[in-house]
């Protein structure tokens, strides 16, 4: 019988992609119907890496994407929002977590997939309720993911009769590091071990994968869906890397143990398969299941182990921003408001130079154009965001205290300085944002523009140093000079928009050019805004 190829591509890769938008739409119906709160979450419950094991499994079990949650432990990682040790707890349970949709493709309902299809369309196109829709949402993905699975099914099926794939089935049972190979390589082109779980629980269902074969594959799917994780380390910070090789690192192991004890594995789980009689899918669903939560066991006691090797490996030291605040004691609401209060000025203090650090940095990108400064930025601003959370909600809980009139001033004024520290940080992003914008799009500026600019920028950074300095030593000296040099900011921003319309007159800059220098300048003004809040606070000035 003559193989229909161009059918049989289509329905897989057809397949493959409702598939993929399935695993996907269903993961984002289950992230918004829990709290897009995934950062938090990871942030509170990995205290130890026990506890980041189970955040991971439930990370990954919300976004249905241990590749995901990989990539927002490697952003935490390099951000300073977790340790190393840490993250290896949450990559542990990251890759139990994404076992989950093996199980849900055990479940044989595919010949229901169109039904399920149809009743998420409904509540997604008839209801506007939020929930309703979200729950539209996971049941369409659901539905779509078995739509998907039945047209790859379909699609493979003709292959048993093809002697090219059943001599390579062939040698894959009798070489297992060849089916290791085929899995890795396969996950790293779909990018989804779900997918290549899936397309295994398939070719196991339909004889044309024996159980000695599909076992290595399935080792190397675990391998290759690390490669998500390795290139978003690429390029960032020397933390971030080594999450990213902990991963790689955690998978070889396991994939090395489990191929030393195959037959013993493979026994174990055609034991599984007969005592719970377990249909072809759930039988590798088992095997995904147990391959996982094993190599947890066994890895999980040599943490600090692994995260020593990963350092051995990628030397270097690594600037990370502490997100996590370092004063703010909820003890000292209760005991002692005034002793509280001075703690939450220390922790703006804090909050303060990193908006001079990021503004620094900032300044960097604008003259390097260098990566790693745009980097540092943007994890200084995400620190300046959380501070600003957790500075505002302390100092609301002190609100409530018995505070002194003189103690109710300060009160209010930390809370004035931690918006305006705030919007300095918004500020320097949009910067940064803007540089990037020039990058991409290969905009030119002037050098006597970028001169200017660096006048500017030096007297915005230094104007905001002594902004913080006036609040530390609440000194009205250094306040009126903030609010002088405030004063030549707004004078140079002016003259330099003038210098900006004469360049364009004379055809030296281009518009592009333009909208990204003014953008510039018209961001440090506002941040001299900002620094002057902080100035006339200390002065009291209403």
């Amino acid at each position: 019988m003559e193989l229909n190829w161009q059918e049989m591509l289509f329905q897989f890769f057809g397949g493959l992609g409702i598939f993929l938008f399935g695993i996907k739409y269903m993961g984002d119906g289950l992230q918004k119907s829990a709290g897009e709160r995934l950062k938090e979450i990871l942030d509170k419950f990995t205290t130890n890496p026990f506890m980041g094991v189970l955040a991971g499994v439930f990370v990954t079990v919300l976004i249905q994407s241990s590749s995901g949650t990989t990539v927002i432990v490697v952003g935490l990682v390099s951000a300073g929002f977790m340790t190393l040790r840490q993250a290896i707890g949450v990559i542990m349970g990251a890759n139990i977590g994404t076992t989950v949709t093996a199980f849900i493709i055990g479940v044989d309902i595919g010949e229901y997939a169109l039904p399920i299809i149809a009743v998420g369309t409904i509540l997604l196109f008839f209801f506007k309720n939020k929930k309703v829709h979200n729950l539209g949402q996971m049941i369409f993905g659901f539905g779509a993911l078995f739509y998907g699975l039945e047209l790859m099914g379909g699609g493979m099926k003709p292959l048993r009769s093809l002697e090219a794939f059943h001599d390579l089935t062939v040698s894959m049972s009798d070489n297992p590091i060849l089916g290791v190979v085929v899995g890795t390589l396969f996950t790293v082109v779909v990018q989804s071990s779900s997918a290549t779980i899936g397309i295994l629980q398939e070719l196991y269902s339909s004889n044309l994968v024996d159980l000695q074969a599909g076992l290595p594959i399935l080792f190397g799917d675990n391998i290759g869906t690390t490669i998500t994780a390795v290139l978003a380390a690429l390029g960032a910070s020397v933390a971030a890397r080594r999450a990213a090789a902990v991963h790689v690192l955690f998978n070889l192991i396991g994939t090395t143990l489990f191929l030393i004890i195959l037959p013993f594995f493979s026994k174990f789980v055609i034991f599984l398969q007969t005592t719970f009689n377990l249909n072809e899918p759930m039988t590798i669903a088992f095997a995904h299941g147990t391959f996982n939560i094993t190599n947890t066991i066994i890895q999980f006691p040599f943490i600090a182990v692994l995260a020593l090797i990963v350092t051995k490996l990628i030397p270097g030291q690594d600037s990370i921003v502490d997100y996590n605040s370092k004063h703010l004691d909820p003890v000292f609401i209760e005991q002692s408001p005034s002793i509280a209060l001075g703690q939450a000025k220390e922790e703006v203090l804090r909050m303060g130079t990193f908006a001079v650090k990021g503004l620094q940095e900032t300044n960097e990108f604008l003259k390097t154009k260098s990566s790693k400064n745009s980097e540092a930025a943007y994890q200084i601003e995400g620190a300046i965001n959380n501070l600003d959370k957790k500075i505002t909600n302390y100092l609301v809980d002190l609100s409530s205290a018995s505070l002194s009139e003189s103690e109710s001033e300060r009160h209010s004024i930390l809370m004035d300085t931690v918006r305006d520290i705030e919007r300095v940080g918004d500020h320097f992003e949009n910067i940064v944002e803007l540089v990037e914008y020039q990058q991409a799009n290969k905009v030119k500026i002037t050098d006597d523009a970028m001169s200017d600019l660096e006048v500017m920028f030096n007297l915005t950074i230094e104007t905001v140093e002594k902004a913080i300095k006036s609040l530390d030593l609440n000194d009205t000296e250094i306040a009126r000079e903030v609010a002088e040099k405030e004063d030549q900011i707004d004078k140079m921003e002016r003259k330099l928009r003038k210098q900006h319309i004469l360049r364009l007159n004379e055809g030296k800059c281009s518009g592009q050019a333009g909208i990204v220098y003014v953008d510039i300048i018209s961001n440090l003004e506002r941040i001299g805004d900002h620094a002057v809040n902080i100035a006339e606070a200390v002065l009291g000035v209403e």
